[in-house]
């Protein structure tokens, strides 16, 4: 008896159970790489706040460049008397910084 058993067991296992596990997964992952509505309404304010901030700055910027033609020069930085970082110079760097 037990003979027969295990044998339809397994059979009944590679063709039901194996192929419903898999299936059950597979549509848990393609529910999940989906963006949920939630996640486009905050993408959308993102979005339209990341446009009303850059249109501040373009104002911003117009306003001092009536103000003062040259403040992007002066706002940018001068030349630097160390030396750039590069892996050459990355342990006289840290020592500098050390100190």
């Amino acid at each position: 008896m037990e003979n027969i058993l295990v044998p339809i067991f397994v059979v009944g296992m590679l063709f039901i159970g194996l192929p419903w596990i898999i299936f059950h997964y597979v549509t848990k992952w393609k529910t999940a790489a989906t963006i949920t509505n939630e996640d486009e309404q905050l993408l959308d304010e993102l979005h339209s706040m990341a446009r009303k901030l850059d249109d501040r700055m373009e104002t911003i910027e117009r306003i001092m460049a009536a103000d003062n033609p040259d403040w992007r020069q002066a706002a940018l930085p001068g030349p630097s008397k160390d030396p750039k970082p590069t892996l050459e110079n990355f342990d006289n760097l840290l020592k500098k910084e050390r100190r």
